[in-house]
C-alpha cells in the first residue's frame, strides 16, 4: 500500500474513531449545551428545548461520513494531492482545537474531546509530516479554501438530519 494511500484511509479511520466517541456522547453533551446557547444562535426552538435525538445524531453521523469517504477517496485516487482531501484534512486537524476550545469554555466534557488530543491532533500532525515529505501540504490556498468549504457541512449535515426525521415523523 502506498503511503499517501494510508494517509488517506486513515483519515477515514481517525474520523470513524472521532465520530464514534461523538455517537455514543453527543446525545447528554448536547442536552447540557443547546438549552444555554444564546438566543440569536439560529437552532430550532424544539432542539433547544428537546436536544438531539440518537436517530438525529446517527444520521448526521452518516451523511458527515458520505463527505469524509468522498475526501478520503479523492485523496487515494490523486495520491493526496486533491484540494478536497487536503482541505478535510486540515480542516479535521483544526476541529480537533475545537473540541478542546469548547470543553475549556464549558468547564466540563463536551463530545469529541477524548478523542480530539489522542486521534484527531495526532493523525493530522502525522498526516501532515508525511505528506510534507512528498512535497504536499495542507495548507496552500486551494487546500484553506476547501477547508473553509466543509464549514458549512457540520451544521449542515445537522440540519438535514433534523429535516429528513420531522418530515418522516409528520
Amino acid at each position: 500500500m502506498r503511503p499517501t494511500t494510508r494517509i488517506a484511509a486513515g483519515l477515514l479511520a481517525a474520523w470513524a474513531v472521532h465520530d464514534l466517541e461523538e455517537v455514543l456522547t453527543m446525545r447528554r453533551s448536547a442536552a447540557g449545551i443547546l438549552p444555554n446557547l444564546p438566543a440569536w444562535v439560529p437552532i430550532p426552538e424544539e432542539l433547544r428545548r428537546e436536544g438531539l435525538s440518537q436517530r438525529q445524531i446517527n444520521l448526521a453521523v452518516t451523511l458527515m461520513g458520505v463527505a469524509i469517504a468522498t475526501a478520503s477517496a479523492a485523496g487515494v485516487r490523486s495520491g493526496c494531492r486533491s484540494p478536497l482531501f487536503r482541505g478535510a484534512l486540515l480542516g479535521f486537524g483544526v476541529h480537533g482545537f475545537t473540541h478542546i476550545a469548547m470543553a475549556l469554555a464549558a468547564r466540563r466534557y463536551v463530545t469529541g474531546v477524548a478523542t480530539a488530543p489522542t486521534v484527531v491532533i495526532p493523525f493530522w500532525l502525522w498526516a501532515r509530516r508525511e505528506l510534507a515529505k512528498a512535497g504536499i501540504r495542507d495548507d496552500d490556498r486551494a487546500a484553506v479554501l476547501a477547508a473553509l468549504a466543509f464549514l458549512p457541512v457540520v451544521p449542515g449535515v445537522h440540519a438535514a438530519a433534523h429535516r429528513l426525521l420531522r418530515r418522516r415523523r409528520a
